[in-house]
This record gives structure tokens, sequence and C-alpha cells, in this order.
């Protein structure tokens, strides 16, 4: 089983080992500690995953159904993953370098591993697709999103790419497809305070002093519709469909705001996604000191 310089044996299609540092005890055997430190687990379950070889550590690699207990012992092990519903489309490949990595994900693909979905996850298919371990995504999109993620490829130099995000040194431009609203006047500025809401995934606009922008502006209009740009200068949680609906023109699909029409674990609708598109990222590349600008191929 190979591993990485710090002992971790890489990703099982895309998704990562756990760990557990082995506290003091009596135990006599591995196995005996991990029955007692995960009841809910059970220790049929945990002699499979030895015997499958599913729990190893720096030292000895992978451990037997019969390993010693050994205190201090760092161990990582392999979780059995429920079943997922398949997502049914892909992310494409805009850009791989020694430093980055830029895909176009599809609606209804979440970014990273949460809740039900943990290898049906943009993360967890580069990974597995690229053999990246040490792939990490630099900022995150929702999963009814679609449109631009960029990655670190190299730790060495994610630090000084992630700080670009935190000095708003990126230039994210989206597009949305939203009700034609004739009495605002574009482009317009909308600034306002973000916080979270109710059910707990939701966020909502408060009086206060604001601590979310974004620019919209209008790019075609379309009978009852009408094609906008929105470019965030801050990155709250679910901003730019809060502002949107805020301003009386919530994007197309959206089934969380103004007001919520579907719980959080309710099977997607195919034919409707969220008509939001992170349509563009441009940045002065930190290292080179080079202009980059990356687009989706992508259409609402």
């Amino acid at each position: 089983m190979p591993k990485d310089a710090t002992g971790r044996p890489p990703a099982l299609v895309g998704v990562g080992a756990s760990s557990v540092r082995l506290s003091p005890g009596a135990w006599t055997l591995l196995l005996d500690f991990l029955d007692q430190r995960f009841p809910d687990v059970g220790r049929s379950v945990w002699q499979a995953r030895l015997a499958e070889g599913k729990v190893s550590d720096a030292e000895y690699g992978r451990l037997s159904p019969d390993a010693a207990f050994a205190a201090g012992r760092l161990i990582h092990y392999y979780r059995e993953l429920p079943p997922e519903t398949s997502i049914p489309f892909e992310a494409s490949l805009v850009h791989q370098d020694e430093q980055l990595l830029v895909a176009d994900k599809p609606h209804f693909l979440a970014t990273i591993p949460s809740g039900r979905f943990v290898q049906e996850t943009l993360l967890s298919r580069l990974r597995r697709d690229t053999g990246i371990e040490h792939l990490v995504p630099l900022h995150r999109l929702d999963r009814g999103t679609a449109g631009l993620v960029l990655f670190s490829v190299n730790p060495q130099t994610r630090g000084v790419y992630s700080a670009l995000f935190a000095a708003r040194q990126i230039v994210k431009t989206y597009e949305a497809l939203a009700p034609t609203q004739p009495a605002l006047q574009f482009p317009l500025r909308r600034c306002s305070r973000i916080v979270a809401g109710e059910p707990f995934f939701r966020q909502r606009e408060v009086d206060g002093e604001p601590n979310a922008e974004t620019l919209i502006e209008v790019v075609e209009r379309r009978d009852d519709l009408s094609l906008y740009r929105l470019q965030p200068v801050t990155g709250r949680k679910h901003q730019l469909r809060v502002q949107m609906a805020g301003l009386g023109i919530p994007i197309v699909n959206d089934d969380w705001y103004p007001t919520l029409q579907v719980a959080a674990d309710a099977e997607d609708n195919y034919a409707l996604p969220l008509k939001l598109l992170a349509r563009r990222l441009a940045f002065t590349d930190p290292i080179s000191g080079r202009s980059r600008q990356f687009d989706s191929v992508r259409d609402l």
C-alpha cells in the first residue's frame, strides 16, 4: 500500500483514509481497541477491514486482524461508504499545470465531500481521475451552481494562491438568469448584511453593516427573463442567490430563495437546474506575475 511522506495511504476511489491515534489502555489486540473506540461500527466490520488491508500505519503498513495494540500508534483506515446517487453529469478539465488545476463543474455535483455525497463530488472524481492525492479546492461552488473551480496541485505553493482569495485579488464573474426588472437601474451594486438563517443551510439578509457586496449588470434581455452578470466582491455563503432574491429577481429554479420550496435532502430534478454559472476567473499569478483568465464553456 503506497503512502505519502506522512505514512498516510492513498485515497481509495477518490476518498481519503481516516486516522486515529491509539490512546493508552489495557487492550491486547488492536481489534479490541477499535471495537471499543468505535462501538457503532461493530467488531465484525473492523475484523473485515483488517483482513482486507484497509487498516495500516506508517511503520508496519497493513495491519492484520491479530495485530497487537500499541499505545500512541497512529493508524489509518478506510470506511465503508453507503451507496450514493450517481450524478449523471461530468466535469471538464479547463487547465492543468504544476501549480493549478481548473475544472468546469456541472450543476448538481458538490465541490467537496459533504452530507450524503462523498464519492459523487468534484474533488473525489478529480483525485480518482488524475491520481493527484493532494489536490485541494481553493474555493467552492454550491452544488446547484455550475462553472469554474480552482484547485491547488502543489502543496508548497498552495498558500500563495489561497491568499489571493483572502485579499480579494481574484475577479470572479458569474452569469444568472432571473426575471427582468425594469424598475431597477443597472448596473447596480448590492451591499447588504448576510447572516445564517433557518433552516441551518439557508442564509438571509438583515439590517446592519454590510458584509456582502456584488456588482450586478444586465447582459441581455430575453422577454420576461434577463441574463445578468454578477461580480461578487465578497464571498459569503449563497451570496448571489440571497442578494438577487432580495432585489426581487430570484435566480431561475432557485428552490431555496426567496422561499424554501424543497428540503436540503430532496431528490434532484435534473430538468430544472439552478440558472447560475461561475463563468470566469481572472487574476495575476503570484508566482509568474502573468495575467491569467479561465472561462467556462457551459451555457445557461
